[in-house]
């Protein structure tokens, strides 16, 4: 069963790759699906707003170990300790 945050990701990275959330697998990585470095600073962006929290991510270094943005698991792992820190 998908939790909230779970279905969050999906969604929204379905809407940035024009696909709909059942053709995303819940431990999709994110490079196989074809997200370019736009898309994933839009998905950034759109998870930033839907959960009122902050990503530390860097775009021009993805793979800093701040946020896993690699895979729907590491994307909602993230996302969900985000919003446990935020309280």
């Amino acid at each position: 069963m998908q939790t909230d945050v779970e279905m969050a990701v999906i969604e929204i990275l379905a809407a940035q790759l024009l696909l709909t959330p059942s053709e995303i697998a819940p431990d999709a990585r994110v490079d196989d699906l074809g997200l370019d470095s736009l898309g994933k600073v839009e998905a950034i962006f759109a998870l930033e707003e839907r959960f009122g929290i902050t990503i530390p991510f860097n775009a021009n270094e993805p793979d800093l170990p701040d946020f896993d943005f690699a895979s729907v698991p590491g994307i909602v792992a993230g996302v969900a300790r985000l919003i446990a820190e935020r309280g």
